[in-house]
């Protein structure tokens, strides 16, 4: 079994962006959306306009999303996989999102990252949050172009 990552989060984040499972890349590297073809980092400098995101160190990255009031998470926190495709999850183990509370009590709206990880947003919406699935940032997702997720990421803020 593969374990993910603890949540980043802190006592005011306000949104949550929830992935489903890190990549090999990520896993290797011990780092949320570490492939560099990811395009996570590169939406989120666009979505908060902090020009030179992507190219940060891991630790100010992090910082500065949570000096946005955004944490991330997965929706799984443990799985068997082979590669880094959603597709290729088993025998997947949910994150105890009763903790959000409190990890992040101020937090209002939960955000996921493609189609697998939205598949938690019933959830989450049923214990009060708003949420919004959004296009996946994976370089896997290429139907859509980079202006095309941008314009979706765009409602992370609202």
């Amino acid at each position: 079994m593969l374990s993910s990552f603890p949540p980043v989060a802190d006592r005011d984040t306000r949104v949550m962006i929830f992935g489903s499972f890190p990549g090999v890349a990520s896993l290797a590297a011990t780092q949320y959306y570490a492939h560099p073809r990811n395009h996570f980092w590169r939406l989120l400098e666009a979505v908060l306009d902090v020009p030179g995101l992507a190219g940060r160190s891991y630790d100010d990255r992090l910082a500065c999303l949570l000096a946005h009031r955004i944490g991330l998470w997965d929706v799984f926190a443990a799985c068997e996989r082979e590669g880094s495709l959603d597709s290729a999850i088993r025998q997947a183990q949910s994150n105890a999102f009763e903790a959000l509370r409190e990890h992040a009590p101020a937090l209002e709206k939960a955000c996921f990252n493609g189609k697998t990880a939205g598949r938690a947003a019933p959830l989450l919406a049923e214990a009060g949050y708003r949420t919004l699935v959004l296009p996946s940032s994976s370089p896997a997702n290429a139907m859509l172009s980079f202006p095309q997720k941008l314009s979706a990421w765009r409602l992370l803020l609202e």
